[in-house]
């Protein structure tokens, strides 16, 4: 493994998801791997699409997250293309990701590593937002940035939405000093390369937790939210199941207490994600996650996850659950 460097910056194809509360997974076996090469899409963060602003929320109504600027940041990483492990788009996403995080004065470790794949071995990036606290333990916030690889796939809820979530909460967070560290995960390598397996998907992940593991940092992390596909304009919340029942309740009771009980739903259903790597270690885990293809991203694993997909409102509304979670684990 390779080891982590220090960066002091300044200023599947195979879809379980049944209806109801039965079960359901991140993974895919159908949808095969595409090797496209595409040009940007979109080409400026600082001009977001209309579809920025027409349902978004002002930042005062959700504790200062700023539903319009995560938007602008999955139009900006849907103008890369598709990103898979390995490519030359991904190299310019860790590039975006790292001169934003600069932008915020966060304290950012990047962990290059390679990782054994059905399609040979690939060069991957963790990249981890460190924002100290005043008391031992860890508060620690992820997402993944990498694409499925298919053909003209470009992951604007799938890897995008939860993103560009964190994102505008490290821009909040790195400016605040809280009683235990908060850190901020952007994982590498969560999509499948061919077919979701316990070996073939959440490399990344699966990298920090054994790293975290051998230098004891693991045993600190006191508990870890999870973002993925958060974007839809009509999102709905299920209870992922082999999450941490105390930390969902604290999730899912925090959204009730600001007015999105109506999103944050009281069904439940299985989910495969990058929380899994952290849960078999014992670490306090919930996955935020909607993957109801039926009624709410039909779009999942398909070219058509493009960034009409994408609403600000719901961006603002999980950053703003997050914000306020993240302020009660601070408090315990």
């Amino acid at each position: 493994m390779a080891s982590f460097s220090r960066i002091i910056l300044s200023t599947g194809a195979f879809v379980c998801l049944i209806p109801t509360g039965l079960t359901g997974c991140k993974t895919t076996g159908n949808d095969s791997s595409g090797t496209a090469t595409q040009s940007p899409f979109v080409s400026a963060v600082a001009s977001p699409s209309p579809q920025s602003a027409d349902d978004a929320l002002a930042p005062e109504k959700t504790g200062g997250f700023d539903g319009k600027r995560a938007f602008a940041h999955v139009a900006k990483l849907v103008s890369f293309g598709p990103h898979p492990s390995g490519s030359p788009a991904i190299a310019q996403v860790q590039e975006y990701l790292l001169s934003e995080l600069k932008s915020y004065g966060c304290s950012v470790e990047t962990d290059a590593f390679s990782s054994d794949t059905p399609a040979g071995r690939l060069p991957m990036k963790n990249i981890l937002v460190k924002i100290p606290g005043d008391k031992p333990g860890v508060i620690l916030l992820g997402t993944h940035y990498d694409t499925k690889k298919l053909d003209n796939f470009v992951g604007a809820d799938d890897g995008g939405s939860s993103t560009g979530v964190m994102l505008e909460l490290a821009r909040l967070l790195c400016t605040q000093h809280g009683r235990y560290a908060a850190w901020i995960a952007f994982f590498d390598g969560e999509e499948a390369v061919k077919d979701w397996s316990e070996t073939d998907s959440r490399y990344g992940s699966r990298q920090m937790a054994a790293r975290l593991a051998i230098s004891g940092d693991i045993s600190k992390i006191r508990a870890f939210l999870l973002a993925d596909i958060v974007g839809t304009r009509a999102p709905h919340f299920k209870r992922e199941s082999s999450s941490t029942k105390w930390l969902v309740d604290l999730i899912w009771r925090a959204a009730r207490n600001l007015g999105y009980a109506n999103i944050f739903v009281d069904e439940s259903a299985p989910i495969d994600d990058d929380h899994d790597p952290f849960l078999k270690r014992n670490v306090p885990s919930a996955d935020v996650i909607d993957l109801d293809r039926e009624h709410d991203v039909p779009y999942w694993h398909t070219p058509q996850d493009t960034l009409d997909k994408i609403s600000a409102r719901s961006l603002a509304i999980v950053g703003h659950v997050f914000q306020e979670s993240v302020k009660q684990l601070q408090a315990k």
